[in-house]
C-alpha cells in the first residue's frame, strides 16, 4: 500500500511539480474568467491527494496491525507452553501427594507411636529398635518429599500467576488488533468511495501519477547479492498480479511487508513482519549501491516497503485494488535500504 503524493527527494517529484503547477494555472485562470472566491469561502480539496493520504494513514494502521497481530500471536503460544507446563506440574503434584500418603499409612500401620511409649509396651526390646530405625528412616524420606512438593506448589502457584498475566496481555493484544482493523478498514472504504466518485479519466490519471518516477542513481548494471537475494527476487516476481490484501503474507495474497516476508521465507530466509521492523534485518546500504534484493523502505515512519529488482524498478503490493506490480524506486520518498 502506497501514498504518493509526497514530493520525493532529489528531484524525484519534478514530473508531478509541473503537473501540480498545470492545474493551478488552470485554477488561476478559471478564478480570473469567473471573478474573485469570496473570503468566506474554503478551498477545494483535491480527492486523489485526500485518497494519498488515506492510503498512507491506512498503511500505518495495517503495519501496526501486523505488530498487534503478531504480539497475540506470541502470547497464545507462550500461553501454550505454560498451560501444558502447568498440566505436567499438577500431575507431579498429585503423584508426589499420593506417594506421602501412603508413607504416612505404613507409618501409622507399622505403629506411629511416641517412641518412649512404644518401648514401654515392646516384648522385643530388638524388634522395637529395628522398628525405630525404619520408622526414622522413613520419616526422614516423607520430611524430603514434603519440601520437594512445598516447592512444586510454589512453582505450580508462580506457573498459574504468570499464565493469567499473559491472558490478560493477550486480550489487550486482541483488542489492539481489533481497534488497528477498524481503523484500517474505514480508511480503505472513504478511499474507494473517493476514487469510485471521480471521474474514468482522472482516476486513470491518478494511477499514471501514483506509478511516475523521478531521478535515481543509474542501477541498470546491479545483480543480486547473493543466491539468497536472487531466489528472494525470484519469489516475488512469482507473485506479480497476485491481489493486495492488508494483513496478510501469501501466498494468495500480500501487503507491502507480507510480500516481502513470504519472498525471503522462500529463499530460506525469515524477515520479521512488519516494515519497521523490516528495516533493520539486516546491512544498510546506500541508495547508489542498490543491488536486486534489496529491502527499499519508503516514507520516514518506514511504513512502505518494496524490494528493489533492477532497472531501476521495485515489486510491491501497493495499496487495495492494486496488485503486486512493479513501480519505479523513486516512486516515493526513500528512507533506507537494507540487504537482508
Amino acid at each position: 500500500m502506497g501514498s504518493h503524493s509526497r514530493p520525493a527527494p532529489s528531484g524525484l517529484g519534478r514530473g508531478r511539480g509541473a503537473a501540480a503547477a498545470a492545474v493551478l494555472s488552470a485554477a488561476a485562470a478559471a478564478a480570473a474568467t469567473l471573478g474573485a472566491v469570496p473570503a468566506n469561502a474554503a478551498p477545494r480539496v483535491d480527492p486523489r491527494v485526500t485518497v494519498d493520504r488515506l492510503y498512507e494513514e491506512a498503511e500505518q494502521a495495517t503495519e501496526a496491525y501486523n505488530k498487534a497481530d503478531e504480539r497475540a500471536g506470541s502470547l497464545r503460544r507462550q500461553v501454550g507452553h505454560t498451560q501444558d507446563r502447568i498440566a505436567r506440574q499438577q500431575g507431579r503434584v498429585n503423584a508426589m501427594r499420593d506417594a506421602l500418603g501412603a508413607l504416612a499409612g505404613a507409618q501409622y500401620r507399622s505403629g506411629g507411636l511416641d517412641p518412649s511409649l512404644a518401648l514401654l509396651f515392646s516384648d522385643n526390646p530388638d524388634e522395637y529398635l529395628a522398628k525405630a530405625t525404619a520408622l526414622d528412616r522413613i520419616g526422614t524420606h516423607q520430611a524430603g518429599q514434603l519440601k520437594e512438593l512445598r516447592a512444586a506448589l510454589r512453582e505450580l502457584a508462580q506457573d498459574r500467576a504468570g499464565v493469567a498475566a499473559k491472558l490478560a496481555e493477550l486480550e489487550k493484544s486482541r483488542d489492539a488488533v481489533a481497534q488497528h482493523k477498524k481503523a484500517v478498514e474505514r480508511k480503505l472504504a472513504t478511499a474507494r468511495r473517493l476514487l469510485n466518485s471521480l471521474p474514468t479519466a482522472e482516476r486513470a490519471a491518478y494511477e499514471r501519477v501514483s506509478r511516475s518516477g523521478g531521478d535515481v542513481p543509474d542501477l541498470a548494471g546491479a545483480a543480486p547479492s547473493g543466491a539468497r537475494a536472487a531466489a528472494a527476487v525470484a519469489a516475488a516476481r512469482s507473485a506479480l498480479g497476485r491481489p493486495y490484501v492488508w494483513g496478510a503474507n501469501g501466498p494468495g495474497g500480500f501487503d507491502c511487508s507480507g510480500l516481502m516476508q513470504w519472498s525471503y521465507a522462500q529463499a530460506g530466509v525469515g524477515l520479521p513482519r512488519t516494515s519497521q521492523e523490516q528495516r533493520y534485518a539486516g546491512r544498510r546500504v546506500p541508495l547508489s549501491e542498490a543491488q536486486p534484493g534489496d529491502l527499499v523502505v519508503y516514507r520516514s515512519d518506514a511504513s512502505h516497503v518494496a524490494m528493489y529488482v533492477g532497472n531501476g524498478q521495485v515489486i510491491h503490493a501497493p495499496h487495495p485494488g492494486a496488485p503486486v506490480r512493479y513501480d519505479p524506486i523513486g516512486m516515493m520518498p526513500i528512507s533506507s535500504v537494507t540487504r537482508p
